[in-house]
């Protein structure tokens, strides 16, 4: 069913949402400064292509530098990465067939947000803690 959800995904939004992300991570690597900003919009721009059978985890030990790096995200890529996944899920909500897409959308907002201090892991690796 992963798979099927996947292609679908892919075809319907997962391929534009994976180009917005690697436009942003283009644009981040322009700088020195932005290059880890851009490195992380790469590896979610893979993850919204194919994003079923994935999940996000927090890295307890990421600190104090994700933290800031995260509101630098948030000012230079996070707020309109986050708007397309909304705005792609509502649209994607309206039908049936993409009420599971438009749910993967809104699971993706929190990681286009703040994406820094996360892991991506698929969905049946089990969870190890990192003290």
């Amino acid at each position: 069913m992963k798979t099927i959800l996947n292609i679908i995904w892919l075809v319907l939004s997962g391929f534009w949402l994976f180009l917005g992300y690697l436009a942003a991570g283009l644009l981040l690597c322009i700088t020195i400064i932005g290059i880890p900003f851009g490195v992380a919009a790469f590896r979610i721009g893979v993850y919204a292509l194919w994003p079923f059978g994935y999940t996000t985890i927090e890295r307890r030990d990421a600190g104090a530098p994700s933290c800031v790096g995260n509101v630098l995200w948030l000012v230079l890529a996070g707020w309109w990465l986050a708007l397309t996944h909304i705005v792609t899920g509502i649209v994607q909500c309206l039908t049936i067939i993409g009420i599971p897409l438009g749910i993967a959308n809104f699971k993706l907002i929190p990681v286009s947000l703040l994406p820094l201090g996360r892991e991506i892991v698929p969905t049946n690796q089990p969870f190890v803690q990192s003290w």
